[in-house]
């Protein structure tokens, strides 16, 4: 890759209790480049956005722009610029939109008024519903509300895990094409767990497809999308 590595991730193994979930993997993400890992229910898919952010104990080794952080917990990974929308949303649902993004800017230490216009003007319907509280959000407006509330501790690194869980298609194609806009428009990274290959794909630099915990597949979005294998079995195709 010409873009220098932002996250690199080799020999990487986490589970729960006594179960090995994943078994050594390797990954890349470059800065300014959209990753996105595809893979069946109980691949491995969260538990790998779990490992990177330091939710659950893992091994191996995670570097992120050059610095060490294997053994880092999750709000000094936090610091170090990698935020985290989790698969669910992860609102909180008895606080308003607004209380729920400066939650999300807690480590920030001066410019809140800003970055709440800013993620305001990428989200309106968000400005709109400001005092609301997210519980009374659609399931879409509480995704965007998980994705700005991310953005407000101003991340290199944004992991999207299963964003368009239980998203209607037109939702979803105008949550990927926000996406899409966070790497154009703001230089971010991310790392993104998805179901829906085929938008995933579309949206990719770069794929890894993970099976059982381990990485069986990788190639650019456009490889794998022309991969008869791979939309056999994630894009519902039959060659």
């Amino acid at each position: 890759m010409s873009a220098e590595a932002l996250l690199n991730v080799t020999g990487l193994t986490a589970g729960y209790g006594p179960v090995e979930v994943l078994h050594g993997l390797d990954f890349t993400v470059a800065e300014g480049e959209i990753v996105v890992i595809l893979g069946a229910n109980g691949a491995g898919k969260t538990t790998t956005m779990r490992s990177v952010s330091g939710m659950i104990p893992r091994h191996g080794t995670v570097d992120f722009a050059g610095t060490h952080i294997s053994g880092s917990k999750p709000d000094a990974i936090l610091r170090a610029g990698i935020s985290q929308v989790p698969q669910g949303r992860g609102t909180f649902t008895d606080l308003s939109v607004e209380d729920n993004l400066m939650a999300g800017a807690y480590s920030v230490k001066s410019g809140v008024e800003e970055d709440l216009d800013r993620w305001y003007g990428v989200f309106p319907r968000l400005a709109e519903r400001r005092d609301q509280k997210a519980g009374s959000l659609s399931g879409g407006e509480q995704q965007m509300l998980a994705v700005a509330r991310a953005m407000m501790s101003r991340p290199k690194l944004l992991l999207c895990d299963e964003p368009s869980l239980g998203l209607a298609p037109l939702i979803t194609k105008e949550l990927f094409r926000v996406l899409g806009s966070l790497r154009e428009e703001h230089g971010m990274s991310l790392l993104i767990v998805e179901q829906n290959a085929g938008m995933a794909l579309a949206l990719a630099d770069r794929a890894y497809v993970l099976e059982t915990g381990s990485i069986v597949a990788t190639g650019t979005g456009d490889e794998l999308l022309a991969d008869d294998t791979i939309k056999e079995a994630y894009l519902g195709v039959v060659s």
